[in-house]
């Protein structure tokens, strides 16, 4: 299966009939988000990377012909028009790593009709599933306030590729490193790992398990101390540190119970057997809320393991991203359906320092010092530029996130900031709908079906 037939059976259907009523000329569609889920007060661009690999490399093969005709149950030689059909079309979209928000585009594709409309699927994937786990990953940044966080998501993540998602953009918004090996040997990020329950049961007991690590790991070690009693297991921990002379950059993890008391408890036997350099390391079941409650509560944790609910997105894990047709041969156009409308022309956003976002029409002047927030990053086909590297996405989130109101910030009932659309966009709208609506109102409608 290749990434080409990786896509909604309608979008073939269209392109099909595109090509066979010579329909090829540009169309431009507009990827965005209508509303942000509940908890959220911004989201972070991500996905794009992913995205124009796959529009480079976009080329409707033999075996895809093959793949279509076989959904649509007709004959080979009825798909044949999609032979070699590949994408020449120019995107324009916001970077990586960019705070964004409700309504704004967060990348326009403007090709022939046919190859805009069928690359749609798998851009809707890529982007709203990179940018909702980039999203919540960065509000456990926020919650750590400045303490370190680990991702340990790949194992409940869905499917592999997702867990490589979830580490490469932990790492966007400043995650301290990952458990995923193939993730960090390949984007460069530190591995981060300790050991299971099961290793600590497969000894006779813990200071057995606990010196058998240790002989075979001669840098920093970190001990799970919470497989029988907690409180007994850092007692352990802390005698085979200090008999080893394991101090400094070593670590014990608390995996389970009332991380709060439980890390208190073990500072004070820690620091009671002389070992203050030892951090502690907290994880289990853990995110921005969680995190958010133990930072609140002054609870002595040096470092935060995020997993499950992170790599999924647990509360918040889909977007209402749509994909939508904004300009077809020169021709702005909209839908007025009842709670979807949309905005027509290709768009541009301008960031103002304090102030909210304002969308505008892409050939529009910014206001003021404003700057744009989307930028050309394909044109016939080919990226216009090295593709972005992970680092420069970090550099650009730490400037957003700085420049983000306190209330949008906030881990319980963030204030997302509410864009502004243009004057001149306002106006666009107002003309198109006028003329839709007198397009296809009744006694237009009646008067035009008369002999």
């Amino acid at each position: 299966m290749s990434d080409v037939t990786t896509t909604d059976l309608y979008e073939v259907t269209m392109a099909m009939s595109y090509l066979r009523e010579d329909m090829r000329a540009p169309a431009t569609f507009s990827l965005f988000v209508r509303d942000l889920p509940p908890g959220r007060g911004f989201l972070v661009a991500a996905g794009l990377e992913s995205a124009l690999d796959f529009l480079a490399g976009y080329r409707v093969e033999r075996e895809d012909v093959e793949e279509f005709a076989d959904a649509l149950h007709r004959p080979v030689r009825d798909l044949e028009p999609l032979l070699g059909l590949a994408f020449e079309g120019e995107v324009c979209a916001v970077p990586e790593g960019r705070a964004v928000f409700s309504g704004e585009p967060l990348l326009e594709v403007t090709a022939p009709l046919p190859q805009a409309q069928l690359v749609e699927t798998y851009l809707l994937n890529q982007v709203c599933h990179q940018t909702v786990v980039a999203s919540k990953a960065a509000r456990c940044v926020l919650a750590a306030a400045g303490r370190p966080v680990v991702d340990f998501s790949l194992r409940r993540t869905h499917g592999p590729w997702a867990g490589y998602q979830a580490a490469r953009l932990g790492a966007l918004v400043g995650f301290a490193g990952t458990s995923n090996v193939a993730a960090a040997t390949a984007l460069g990020i530190p591995a981060s790992g300790t050991m299971a329950h099961s290793y600590i049961e497969a000894f006779p007991g813990e200071e057995e398990a606990f010196r058998a690590f240790a002989r075979v790991h001669p840098g920093p070690i970190t001990f799970l101390v919470d497989t029988y009693d907690t409180e007994e297991g850092v007692r352990i921990a802390a005698r085979v540190l200090r008999d080893l002379g394991r101090g400094p950059g070593c670590a014990i993890r608390l995996d389970s119970g009332d991380l709060d008391a439980l890390a208190r408890r073990a500072r004070a036997l820690l620091d009671a057997a002389g070992l203050p350099d030892v951090r502690i390391v907290a994880s289990g079941g853990l995110d921005e809320y969680g995190v958010a409650r133990l930072v609140r509560a002054g609870a002595p944790i040096d470092v935060y393991a995020v997993g499950t609910r992170v790599g999924v997105a647990a509360d918040a894990p889909y977007l209402d991203t749509a994909y939508k047709l904004v300009e077809y041969d020169g021709r702005p156009v909209m839908k007025l359906s009842s709670a979807k409308v949309t905005t027509p022309g290709r768009r541009q956003v301008f960031r103002r320092a304090g102030q909210p976002d304002v969308i505008a029409l892409w050939r529009e002047e910014p206001p003021g010092s404003a700057r744009p927030l989307l930028r050309t990053v394909m044109r016939d086909g080919l990226r216009t530029g090295p593709p972005d590297r992970w680092q420069d996405a970090r550099d650009r989130f730490r400037e957003d996130l700085a420049g983000l109101p306190g209330p949008a910030r906030r881990i319980y009932d963030p204030e997302p900031v509410r864009p502004v659309t243009s004057r001149a966009l306002e106006e666009l709208m107002a003309t198109v709908r006028a003329d839709i609506e007198a397009r296809f109102r009744p006694d237009h409608l009646t008067a035009a079906s008369r002999p």
